[in-house]
């Protein structure tokens, strides 16, 4: 029997942040990075829900878009909460300066956790002493490990979590406890907005995922991500894909 297409879910409506705009009369040039991702200019009054993704191939504007949503919010541009002031090397483009961000009500707590700066974060933790990130230091965890301890401690019910490439450190089975932890944090009232690579991350159900490319920015089920359809496929045929993408150059 032919399966048939799962049916686009309803989001549930953000608690915090309903959306993101683009405030373009305030742009000196729109030709400029990063204005000039089509992603960018896409940001025209964009919906966010209780969680909302971000798919799309490198250089897309993922990253650089949750960077300025963080900032605007008022957390720390390389991560953390909003009491970190950590600036290694800022490096953060100027979107955040231009972007609306229309809030429902104000968030109790939250986090920016940016996998490519993290070991940073989890120095300055170390540094000062901080608590609240489970009994054992993050660098004496592995690289998964301490991710799931931030996750898991850190994370509590109310908060705005703002998420890019959570995946990065974790197995497969630890992306499936992600899953798990994203699900009760909704459950507690909290909104999520992530960017990832990770069909298994991206399978939360009643979320809001928008795809990246060329063409801006487009809200897309889940088995219509190019992601997931590029995985599924490979997956389904291996063999042919090996041999094509291994096939010796022509002499």
């Amino acid at each position: 029997m032919p399966t048939r297409p799962m049916a686009t879910p309803t989001p549930t409506p953000a608690p915090f942040v309903r959306s993101i705009d683009l405030r373009r009369d305030e742009v000196e040039d729109l030709d400029a990075y990063p204005f000039a991702l089509p992603a960018v200019r896409a940001l025209d009054e964009l919906p966010l829900a209780a969680v909302t993704y971000f798919v799309g191939e490198n250089g897309a504007g993922k990253s650089t878009i949750l960077e300025a949503l963080a900032i605007a919010c008022g957390f720390n541009a390389e991560g953390g909460s909003a009491s970190f002031r950590l600036a290694t090397r800022p490096s953060e483009s100027p979107l955040h300066r231009h972007l609306r961000v229309a809030k429902a009500r104000r968030w109790r707590g939250g986090y920016f956790l940016r996998a490519e700066s993290f070991f940073n974060i989890a120095t300055e933790v170390e540094r000062l002493g901080v608590g609240g990130y489970g009994d054992r230091s993050l660098h004496e965890q592995s690289h998964g490990e301490s991710f799931l301890a931030l996750i898991n401690h850190r994370f509590e019910a109310h908060g705005l979590y703002i998420l890019d490439e959570p995946e990065a450190a974790l197995s497969p089975a630890r992306q499936l406890s992600l899953l798990a932890r994203i699900h009760q944090l909704v459950q507690g009232g909290c909104q999520l907005v992530i960017a990832t690579h990770a069909p298994i991350v991206l399978a939360y159900p009643d979320a809001l995922i928008y795809q990246l490319d060329e063409a801006g920015m487009t809200p897309v089920a889940y088995d219509d991500c190019e992601l997931v359809r590029t995985t599924r496929d490979f997956l389904a045929g291996r063999e042919a894909f090996l041999r094509h993408l291994l096939a010796d150059e022509p002499g």
